[in-house]
């Protein structure tokens, strides 16, 4: 009877055992890769946002999760090389935030989950098939970029106006350069304005895109040059605005904060807080495909008055009690 009582005991007790040693183990290390285009120091509160977002999902740095940190510095050819080293690093997931760091990433790494956190348009960009069935390894957030354009020209024209030409300072090699100039020109027409396009392909062609701009007599200028080409050139673009005596509006609150006039645009920390939602959910076993692209919620407009009074302009009653922040 003892014998069959062992027996029948064992397998039990060796289950037991395993299940004891599988629980006394630490919990699986998830590594996150983060790839873009510009340098950790431009933005740093974008970074920490992304940090935040997880450690309310429950994940700490060093802890249950590692997150291995690659920035070009805005030299976008060393993209493709910082996206490989990721892949040989074994990334469980990358987390980009702009197009050249998406297409970098998704010629590495063809079957890792890729989460974007800053993409104008990602479905005429060819990355996804749509944002409700986005197919694939990509998924993210998108940002609105080219009909949010539209809005900061209404934007000028309400604070300026007096306002016939504006200067549109844009990138032609940036692939959603030509959508968002659509929705300007569009908007051009219903508030009778002209408009200057100046092409922007590198930080050293901004002085010499403001000095045509006051060549062209532009009474305000709207900014669509983003990411590494201007990112960290913010002051000094500012201090040619103020040069020009020039109002000018800009996508992030960071260039007003920076000495712009003012800003418009998405909240990118906004954007970082739900990347870190979507990392959660690849780590837990959701495929990218499954998760439907989301547009922005959170939208930011800043003014500075001290730009505007350097420039010698005054802001409406009515458009200054729009803004979401005044620096004054």
């Amino acid at each position: 009877m003892k014998a069959k009582i062992f027996v029948y005991a064992l397998p039990a007790l060796i289950l037991a055992t395993i299940h004891l040693a599988e629980a006394q183990q630490p919990g699986k290390v998830a590594r996150i890769g983060f790839l873009t285009g510009g340098s950790h120091s431009t933005n740093p509160d974008r970074n920490e946002t992304l940090r935040q977002g997880l450690r309310e999902l429950g994940y700490i740095e060093g802890k249950n999760i590692v997150i291995e940190w690659r920035a070009a510095e805005g030299k976008p050819g060393r993209l493709p090389a910082l996206a490989t080293e990721l892949v040989r690093l074994k990334v469980d997931v990358i987390v980009v935030t702009g197009l050249g760091d998406l297409r970098a990433a998704k010629e590495a790494a063809p079957t890792i989950p890729i989460v974007m956190v800053v993409d104008s348009d990602p479905v005429r960009s060819g990355f996804i098939a749509s944002l409700a069935r986005p197919g694939g390894n990509i998924t993210g957030l998108s940002t609105l970029a080219p009909e949010l354009s539209g809005k900061r020209l209404e934007l000028l024209k309400e604070t300026v106006p007096r306002v016939s030409r504006v200067a549109v300072f844009g990138t032609s090699t940036s692939a959603g350069n030509a959508q968002e100039l659509t929705e300007v020109e569009l908007a051009a027409g219903v508030f009778g304005v002209k408009l200057q396009y100046l092409d922007v392909l590198g930080p050293k062609d901004f002085e010499t895109a403001f000095r045509e701009a006051s060549k062209g007599r532009a009474d305000a200028a709207l900014m669509m040059v983003s990411g590494s080409r201007a990112g960290s050139q913010r002051t000094e673009i500012a201090e040619l605005a103020v040069k020009s005596r020039l109002p000018v509006i800009y996508q992030r609150r960071e260039y007003a904060e920076a000495g712009g006039l003012m800003s418009y645009g998405v909240s990118i920390t906004d954007l970082y807080r739900r990347a870190a939602t979507y990392v959660d959910k690849i780590l837990k076993g959701t495929k990218p495909a499954d998760l439907p692209v989301e547009q922005p919620t959170k939208f930011v407009f800043v003014i500075n008055l001290k730009t505007a009074k350097q420039i010698g302009l005054t802001i409406p009653p009515n458009v200054l009690a729009r803004a979401d922040r005044v620096i004054k």
